[in-house]
């Protein structure tokens, strides 16, 4: 598949995940998306809540991420994501956690890229693998991309979405003020 039809099929699934879950609140089970989505892409493996630092979810509770970002689950709990930013150098940084939230899970993911998709104010960011040390053979549990946005000091929201091993996943996330570097 093409960046672009990754990117693409993401951002439609994104869109059309985002406008169900306006419309379910977080005790309601998550639903699968529309047809429409499920023509364009397989339909991705989505944890629809925003956490909060203490908010618990199913067995577990999300605290802040070993790199002192907001974690997201992605993949209902097979995976974590982990969103980070530094402002002053425009640069979001997400991690792939395994199960525990803590530990590096790296992956092989498609193109090497994931998509940030933020709410407010809207812009998308594709993010490259940039390894850790000891990670190769394609798989990286750190990907990194740079977007002048990121620059605004704010509370940012929004989805981290890819594939792995050929899976889609995309999972929502909410950074809170004392997160901020």
């Amino acid at each position: 598949m093409r960046t672009s039809d990754f990117i693409s099929s993401t951002l439609t699934l994104t869109i059309l995940t985002s406008a169900t879950l306006g419309l379910t609140g977080c005790s309601q089970p998550s639903s699968p998306p529309p047809a429409a989505a499920t023509a364009a892409a397989a339909p991705a493996v989505h944890d629809d809540h925003n956490h909060d630092q203490d908010h618990a979810h199913g067995d577990h509770e999300h605290g802040a991420g070993p790199h002192g970002g907001t974690v997201a689950d992605w993949g209902g709990g097979k995976y974590h994501v982990e969103f980070t930013v530094d402002h002053d150098a425009k640069e979001a940084i997400i991690y792939l956690l395994g199960a525990d939230e803590k530990t590096p899970a790296p992956a092989t993911v498609a193109d090497g890229k994931l998509l940030l998709t933020i709410r407010e104010p809207a812009f998308q960011v594709e993010l490259a693998a940039r390894p850790l040390d000891g990670e190769s053979g394609g798989a990286a549990s750190r990907y990194v991309g740079m977007h002048d946005s990121l620059g605004i000091i704010r509370e940012f929201a929004g989805t981290i979405s890819g594939a792995v091993d050929g899976t889609p996943y995309a999972g929502d996330f909410a950074e809170h003020a004392h997160e901020h570097k």
